[in-house]
Formats: structure tokens, C-alpha cells, sequence
């Protein structure tokens, strides 16, 4: 496999590329097609040249190309003064509907692009709904604060949606926005099935429409729904072959269900193509350390551990990266602590776990990675007093984070501190507290479908720890759990084999390191586990 071209000379590229005047932006930009962001129809009350502009804007919106789609917006507002729906689609721009809580400051320059685009008048009634609806998530404060915003501009597009049931746009944006206002751990999946059920029939209706198969890979971006999201998960990267997110949004769905040369390739693409647009002077370098990481997680469980040491390479070699979306850090230095936390975790390596160093400027929240792995890392390792040091730091950040009122993060952080002191408590031999712990843990992550803490999951942990209790058929059992929810995961299948193995179960052993071995055809690997399938494999033909 192809290894990744260096990213250094990109990233000095786009050093120099962000001094370029507007100018240029603005003919870079004229070049994008409908057969390189996909095709949008959304008439509106603007001259034509607005109007194809527009929709130019609203296919990037639809794929999240936010930077991009701000300056269409702007373009078309310029072009005709009187499209109020230019300014609806800034205040769309400003909000990154599926992550993003925007700041007061945000707030107010959505709201004022509101205001604009009612002060025009616009002519149709529908296109007065449009601009309410996201007034509604720019009002006023109200005590439900965010997800109350979010809920009741997701009303408004039901209303407009029902109002209009011939406007495609309305379909999708009113899907959106059911995603983007789901209750947090919400194990019914309420609104992810109801937004797919709206974006299934526009599938086969508008299947080159950017925005509908990118939201149903959103839709279906958990275990229990994630086959389902196959079909767009094909599909997108066809339609919108420019844009780095549709590029790399299918691999959400791949890496679900352990295809990891999809994933791997996807990726790739990603990263290429954020490199040829930064290059054309258009915003999102920062684009690329989200696609960076899922490709790193698919390397790992594949056998291509060289080319994720490779990568954490190329990123510490990088210079400093622009704030990425308006979000308040640089992602090249979370990248900088994620990476090898989770290298050093997936390869079972403790002692080098344990002597990660905390990357300078990193938030709380990558911190707390950092820490998680140095706890695990040394309760694995027998260095308890190390263990106990790296547990009270990640109490520190909880408490940091509950202040700042920040219960979500602190959540995750909390998370991170019970794994680390369930592996504390199996080390001085109190494995039923320990058990409890990681099950919990693992039946919460399940039941959501929540990403893993460094992309372990806890019943991964829960089966590793009753292997080391020498309790085979009670590991085996956790690992096939995991399995379901976590297919073709490198330690999980060799868990899997191995605890197979013990219990005298050869058939078993013999299948699990079969998959090994098929999901790791082509790497240079060099890792023990897989010699010992080869050779019991071997063994058994």
C-alpha cells in the first residue's frame, strides 16, 4: 500500500497560501462544479447569476465546507443585494450543526444576518419560512440554552418541511436538523430513524443530491445502524469527489463495520484532496487531522503499524495549524496527543504508554488522554504509584471541567478515570470492583453506540482483563460481545483467538485467527500476535 505523501510541504504550502489575495480565492472558487460538490436545485428570489452562486453555497453547506460556503454566500449577497436568501445562508454557514455549540459572539453575527435578510423583504412566503426557521435557533437566550436553539429551529423546519412537501431542500435541512437536536445518549436512536426516514425516499429520488447521502452516513453512524449505511457511504464520495469531508465522511461508516482498506482509502483521498484545495486558496487545511485520525485507527487495525508511526511523524513535523472551524484550538496539537496515546495503548505497549510526555498546549481534554494512557500504561506495567499519580490528574481535569461547566467533557474524563481505576484495582487483586466497573462502562458504550475512550472499548478491556485472570470461556464470551459492536478489531480478534485457544476450543481459535490474518493480508507486519496465528493456522491445514 501506498504510503502517505509528506504533508510537511503542504503544510508550508499552506503557510504561504494564506496570505493570497481575495481575488484569487474568488476564481479558485468559481471552478467548483456541480459534478465536483454535487447537484442542488433550490430556486429562490435572486438574479440568475446569484442564484447559481447560491447553489453553489448550499451544495458545499451540504457537505460541510463551511469556509467555502461563507464565501458563496457573500459572493451572492454581492452579486445581488436583494437575495435575502444570501444571508440565510451565512447564518446556515455559521452554525456547524452536528458539533458545534456557537459562542455569544457567533450568536449575535448569526442573528444580525438574520435581520439582514428580513429587512429585504424577501418575496416569497416560503423563503420568509426558511429565514425564520433559523431565526429561531439565533433568538434571544432561553434557559434550555443549546439544545433548546436547536429544537426549536428543527420544529421550524418540520413545519416548513410539511408546508412544502415538493421541496427537496426542506427534506434534507429538516433531517439535519433532527440530527443536530438529538437528545444527548439517547439509546433509541429516535431522531437518527426518523431523519432516515426522510432521507431514504430523497435517496432514490435525488441520489446525486450532496446533503442526503451525507446525512444518512450520519444517521446510521452507530453500531447497531451502521450496514444500513453502506449504500451512502458508496455513493458520496461519487457525488461530491472535490470536497475533503465527502471524501472522507464514508469511512465513519467503514470503519463501524471494520472495513479498514475503505477506510484507509477514503482517507487518503481526504487528505489528498484538502491538499489540492488548499492549494487553490480555499479555506479547511484543518480539514485533514479529522481524516488523519481516522486513518490512523485503520492502519493499527490492519497490520500497518509502520505507517501510523509514519504519520505521528509527519504531524510533529508540521508546523502550527489554523484554528479549525472557529473552534477555539489548533487540531494539529491534539492530533500531536492523541496519536501516540493510542498507538502506545493498540500495540500493548505499557511502559511506553506510561512514559508519554503531556504535549505543551493541549486542552483539558486531550491532556486527559494523555493521562489515561500513561494510567493504563502503568497499572499494566506493575508500576502502581506511577498508576495512582496519573488517576489524580485526571480527577484534577473532571473537576477543572465540571467548573467551567462543561458536563459533557468532564463525562468523558470521568470515563477515562474509572478505566484507569479499574486496572489500578486488577493489579491489587479486587477484580470484582474492577469487573463491575469496565461493564458499566461497556454496557454504557453499547447501548448508545459511543465512541470508545482512545478507541478501546471497554468490553475489549473487560475480556483482556479476564484473560489475565486465566478465566478463557468468560473472556471469549466478552470478546464475541465486542466483536458485534466492533468488528474486525485487531486485539479484539486475537483476544478472541487466543482466549478460544485456552478454553480448548480450536475450531474457534482457528477462525479468529483466520480473520486476523485476512484483515491484515498485504502489511509488512511484524507483530508476534500475527506469527502466532500464522503458525497455528499453519498448524491446522
Amino acid at each position: 500500500m501506498k504510503h502517505i505523501v509528506s504533508l510537511l510541504l503542504f503544510c508550508v504550502l499552506c503557510g504561504a497560501l494564506v496570505a493570497a489575495d481575495d481575488q484569487h480565492e474568488s476564481e479558485h472558487h468559481e471552478e467548483l462544479t456541480t459534478a465536483q460538490v454535487g447537484t442542488i436545485h433550490f430556486p429562490v428570489s435572486c438574479s440568475p447569476s446569484a442564484q447559481k452562486t447560491f447553489e453553489r453555497g448550499v451544495a458545499l453547506l451540504h457537505s460541510f465546507w463551511y469556509e467555502e460556503a461563507q464565501k458563496a454566500f457573500a459572493q451572492a449577497a454581492q452579486d445581488d443585494p436583494q437575495c435575502a436568501m444570501a444571508h440565510w445562508g451565512s447564518a446556515m454557514s455559521l452554525w456547524h450543526q452536528l458539533w458545534d455549540h456557537p459562542n455569544a459572539a457567533t450568536i449575535e453575527t448569526g442573528r444580525s444576518e438574520v435581520e439582514k435578510a428580513r429587512a429585504l423583504h424577501p418575496q416569497s412566503q416560503r423563503e420568509r419560512d426558511y429565514i425564520d426557521a433559523i431565526g429561531q435557533f439565533y433568538s434571544k437566550p432561553k434557559a434550555g440554552g443549546h439544545l433548546e436553539r436547536a429544537t426549536a429551529y428543527s420544529h421550524a423546519m418540520e413545519r416548513l418541511y410539511r408546508n412544502y412537501p415538493d421541496d427537496r431542500e426542506a427534506a434534507a435541512f429538516y433531517a439535519l436538523s433532527l440530527l443536530a437536536s438529538e437528545p444527548e445518549a439517547d439509546a433509541s436512536f429516535a431522531n437518527r430513524k426518523q431523519a432516515a426516514a426522510v432521507l431514504e425516499k430523497l435517496f432514490v429520488e435525488i441520489p446525486d443530491h450532496p446533503g442526503v447521502a451525507h446525512y444518512l452516513i450520519h444517521s446510521y453512524d452507530k453500531p447497531q445502524l451502521a450496514e444500513l449505511g453502506l449504500p451512502a457511504a458508496r455513493r458520496y464520495a461519487q457525488i461530491a469527489p472535490a470536497s475533503p469531508h465527502a471524501l472522507h465522511m464514508p469511512s465513519h461508516i467503514f470503519a463501524r463495520l471494520g472495513l479498514w482498506q475503505d477506510d484507509i482509502n477514503s482517507n487518503l483521498a481526504s487528505i489528498a484532496a484538502t491538499r489540492k484545495t488548499a492549494a487553490m486558496h480555499m479555506g479547511g487545511a484543518g480539514h485533514q487531522f479529522h481524516a488523519m485520525d481516522f486513518l490512523f485507527y485503520a492502519y493499527l487495525q490492519s497490520g500497518h503499524e509502520a505507517e501510523a508511526k509514519k504519520l505521528i511523524e509527519e504531524v510533529r513535523a508540521m508546523p502550527p495549524m489554523e484554528d479549525m472551524y472557529g473552534m477555539g484550538f489548533d487540531p494539529r496539537i491534539s492530533a500531536l496527543a492523541t496519536l501516540p496515546a493510542r498507538y502506545a495503548i493498540e500495540l500493548r505497549h505499557w511502559s511506553d504508554a506510561a512514559a508519554l510526555d503531556p504535549v505543551p498546549d493541549a486542552d483539558l481534554l486531550d491532556d486527559s488522554g494523555t493521562y489515561w494512557a500513561r494510567g493504563i500504561g502503568a497499572a499494566r506495567s506493575g508500576n502502581q504509584m506511577q498508576a495512582r499519580k496519573e488517576l489524580a490528574q485526571l480527577e484534577s481535569i473532571h473537576q477543572k471541567l465540571l467548573q467551567r461547566k462543561k458536563p459533557s467533557t468532564a463525562a468523558d474524563v470521568e470515563r477515562e478515570r474509572n478505566e484507569v481505576e479499574a486496572w489500578i484495582a486488577h493489579a491489587n487483586g479486587r477484580n470484582d470492583e474492577a469487573l463491575k466497573a469496565l461493564r458499566g462502562i461497556a454496557e454504557k458504550e453499547e447501548s448508545i453506540g459511543e465512541e470508545p475512550n482512545g478507541g478501546i472499548p471497554a468490553r475489549e478491556m473487560l475480556g483482556d482483563m479476564l484473560e489475565d485472570m486465566k478465566l478463557p470461556v468468560r473472556a471469549l464470551a466478552e470478546y464475541e460481545i465486542d466483536l458485534k459492536f466492533n468488528p474486525n478489531r485487531f486485539n479484539g480478534l486475537f483476544g478472541a483467538a487466543q482466549a478460544a485457544e485456552a478454553a480448548g476450543k480450536s475450531k474457534q481459535a482457528q477462525s479468529y485467527y483466520s480473520q486476523l490474518l485476512k484483515i491484515c493480508d498485504g502489511s509488512n507486519s511484524s507483530r508476534p500476535e500475527l506469527n502466532r496465528a500464522k503458525d497455528l493456522v499453519a498448524r491446522n491445514q
